[in-house]
């Protein structure tokens, strides 16, 4: 799944609000039936690399993937795992896009 999403700021200040909120923008995955943790998240250069494990009842499932940070926009690629068969891949684009864009207005 691949998501983008258009920027006007410093590519340094979206950086810098990616890391600082990431790990609080999984922890309640809002209008969804999971719970998400962020299991590790790393950087190299202006990628964000990370892994996430989604739980709903009994099962979990990783979601890995990264955030890239160009000058004018932020691209989301992630790999949901087994999350596809019960979330519409538009509603999880829809979720993920949403809590990335809000840590550019923090």
């Amino acid at each position: 799944m691949k998501v983008k999403i258009e920027h006007h700021r410093k590519k340094k200040d979206v950086v810098d609000a990616v890391d600082k909120g990431f790990d609080k923008a999984f922890k309640e995955a809002e209008g969804l039936p999971v719970k998400v943790e962020l299991q590790h998240k790393s950087w190299k250069a202006s990628t964000l690399s990370f892994q996430l494990k989604a739980k709903m009842g009994l099962l979990s499932t990783p979601i890995k993937g990264t955030v890239e940070v160009t000058d004018e926009e932020l691209i989301i690629d992630a790999d949901l795992g087994m999350l596809t068969k019960f979330i519409p891949e538009e509603k999880a684009k829809q979720m993920l896009g949403g809590r990335v864009r809000a840590l550019l207005k923090s």
